[in-house]
């Protein structure tokens, strides 16, 4: 499971009125159907989006002039999809001799209602298998996608809104509150409402609005009245550094944190488990599974998991998790779970048993973590988010 590529910004994470354009015509996002029945001599024309605006409307577009949906893969972001499928086969085809060579039903994909995901998805299978027919990309209802998540558990969004975000705890609004001397230098270059919650309550809007732009290599943005007036890196710096603490205290420093994530992520977790023990038991044909998902989705995972350092999720981080066989004698299974391509390290002694490291550790030790907190088939989270 990984988060996907560079894209643009959320429009919601867009100042007002940008001092620049955002241009993607050198890409296009294609969106069509077409009737699977191989009898029918009806198919689509291969169509994609090519944003435009008007001359004649006449309401301005707000944030980022230009060609670019807010958000998309940017066409770097494309290009790093492919290169992580393209290295992904490389490790566990040609180096590990574990996947198959063509994609066939032992592999399969899944990915989110945003369809930023699809995107993503799209350019991954391409470098992994440059496969010749369709390939089907495996999405849950909205309503209740384990992946995103979007289910619903009121009982999650309540603990965190007691500690975090939009919250009044002291050991919350602490760093808000000695940080607003910077909120107030941004504001004055982009305009944004001193008295907008949003922008304010936390420093995801400019942590995401900033960040985008050095991801693509673009200039930190000026004040659209007097272009002398910019945010220098210093202050971008300085808004990265906050919300990794924020992430952190979110997911990880809070003591409410695990169980706020066992609740918003468990069904993920218990859906995971049940696919480990279907694997085990020579119950599924698949043996791999790819999921593209969101910051969101793994930071709660990491949550969970209780990674001993936590940081704000980058752009196509990943968590993999290897399910292992013994060969000859006694049949054991054993685990390992990678992140950023290393053996991630957790607190919790059960699960970092080798110092710490999540590695070889028995399946039924990880079966028994994830059972405790979630449940068999989630039944806790269940009863978790209804209390």
């Amino acid at each position: 499971i990984h988060r996907h590529h560079k894209r643009t910004p959320y429009a919601s994470n867009t100042f007002p009125r940008e001092s620049y354009r955002w241009e993607c015509k050198d890409q296009g996002l294609f969106y069509y159907g077409e009737a699977l029945d191989s009898t029918s001599n009806k198919t689509s024309a291969s169509t994609y989006w090519s944003v435009y605006t008007d001359p004649v409307n006449p309401f301005a577009q707000a944030g980022f002039n230009g060609s670019c949906q807010f958000p998309q893969i940017t066409l770097e972001g494309l290009e790093d999809s492919w290169q992580h499928g393209k290295d992904l086969y490389g490790v566990y085809h040609d180096l590990l001799g574990f996947l198959p060579s063509q994609i066939d039903n032992k592999v399969t994909y899944r990915v989110s209602n945003n369809v930023i995901t699809s995107q993503v998805a799209g350019m991954l299978i391409q470098g992994m298998y440059n496969p010749k027919g369709n390939v089907p990309l495996h999405i849950q209802p909205s309503d209740i996608d384990s992946l995103a998540p979007s289910y619903s558990c009121p009982a999650a969004s309540k603990l965190y809104s007691t500690y975090g975000v939009g919250s009044f705890a002291a050991n919350w609004t602490a760093h808000l509150s000695a940080t607003a001397p910077l909120f107030k230098a941004l504001d004055t270059v982009s305009g944004v409402a001193p008295t907008s919650a949003e922008w304010h309550n936390w420093f995801d809007h400019y942590y995401d609005n900033l960040s985008a732009r050095q991801c693509h290599a673009k200039p930190l943005p000026c004040n659209i009245s007097d272009p002398g007036l910019c945010i220098d890196q210093s202050q971008a710096d300085s808004v990265y550094r906050l919300g990794q603490y924020e992430y952190s205290f979110i997911y990880r420093d809070a003591p409410q944190s695990l169980q706020a994530a066992a609740g918003s992520y468990g069904v993920f977790l218990a859906e995971l488990a049940s696919r480990v023990r279907a694997a085990m038991a020579g119950q599924s044909d698949i043996i791999y599974r790819h999921n593209v998902a969101h910051d969101g989705s793994l930071a709660r995972l990491l949550s969970f998991l209780q990674v001993e350092q936590m940081v704000w999720v980058g752009m196509g981080s990943e968590v993999v998790f290897e399910v292992y066989k013994r060969a000859g004698g006694e049949t054991k299974w054993f685990i390992r779970i990678l992140w950023g391509g290393q053996v991630l390290r957790s607190s919790n002694p059960s699960l970092g048993w080798k110092e710490g490291s999540v590695d070889m550790l028995e399946v039924k030790v990880f079966l028994a973590y994830v059972d405790g907190l979630v449940g068999r088939g989630a039944e806790k989270v269940v009863a978790f988010c209804k209390g």
